[in-house]
């Protein structure tokens, strides 16, 4: 009797162990939690002491990362950043349309002064300008500005060759001046070659008078002598072949070679 008593005692006793177990567990659990609830607070004043420290260390303002700068903090004093220079550099984007739009308005009012001034000085069949895809051509007849065969320039055609003097500059261009001739050679005893020293010559006459008459930049001229190639009617007949004969001035649009 007193030993089914103690296996009945003992029995009872093993049953209730897993208790202990699991109550140990729970127990190692809180610990557990309020280990890592302790280890995620942050003590403010260590945090400020050590904040002050790395202040005096790096001298890196205010605070470790000020204001979220990044490591690299403010630039470098005279330096600036990267593309900054570019950025100066580079003109507005405005600026050269703004330009060509000028230039043109300029062509435009030069086209309209030489025309006025064609009429009001009745030289209508000898001077001409016009709008052409190269810029504004000025043409002069060749007998407005010459003799037969001749490059000297007439006295006569000195105060147009002023007027067009007096715009060149405002205007920013290169100006382009063509000699042309007819297809005729030339008559024995010229003090040229052949229509090709004629134009040429020609074209520096005119050159020559805007340089040394009127004080225009060198600069500014370029000189071309195209002879018979360029005929602007055909030549088969003395009204056409004089249309032939000129000289043509073309403030140019675009680069110095009238593209």
């Amino acid at each position: 009797m007193a030993r089914r008593r103690k296996r009945q005692a003992s029995s009872h006793s093993s049953s209730e162990r897993w208790l202990i177990t699991y109550a140990d567990l729970i127990t190692l659990l809180m610990i557990f939690f309020v280990i890592m609830y302790a280890m995620s607070k942050v003590d403010i004043a260590k945090y400020e002491t050590l904040s002050k420290a790395l202040q005096v260390q790096f001298n890196d303002g205010p605070s470790i990362i000020p204001k979220g700068t990044g490591i690299m903090g403010d630039a470098i004093p005279g330096e600036a950043p990267a593309g900054e220079d570019q950025q100066k550099d580079a003109p507005p984007v405005q600026t050269a349309s703004t330009d060509l739009e000028q230039k043109e308005q300029n062509l435009q009012n030069l086209l309209k002064v030489v025309q006025q001034y064609i009429a009001e000085q009745h030289l209508e069949g000898q001077v001409s300008a016009s709008d052409t895809s190269r810029g504004i051509a000025i043409t002069l007849n060749d007998l407005f500005l010459f003799d037969l065969g001749k490059a000297d320039l007439k006295q006569g055609a000195y105060p147009v060759l002023e007027k067009l003097a007096s715009l060149f500059p405002k205007l920013n261009a290169k100006v382009s001046i063509e000699g042309h001739t007819d297809d005729l050679p030339l008559a024995a005893g010229s003090l040229f070659q052949d229509n090709w020293g004629l134009s040429q010559a020609r074209s520096v006459s005119v050159i020559r008078y805007f340089v040394n008459s009127a004080n225009l930049q060198p600069g500014t001229f370029i000189s071309s002598a195209y002879a018979d190639t360029k005929p602007v009617s055909p030549n088969d007949s003395d009204t056409n072949r004089q249309k032939n004969r000129r000289v043509e001035i073309v403030v140019l649009r675009g680069d110095t070679n009238g593209n």
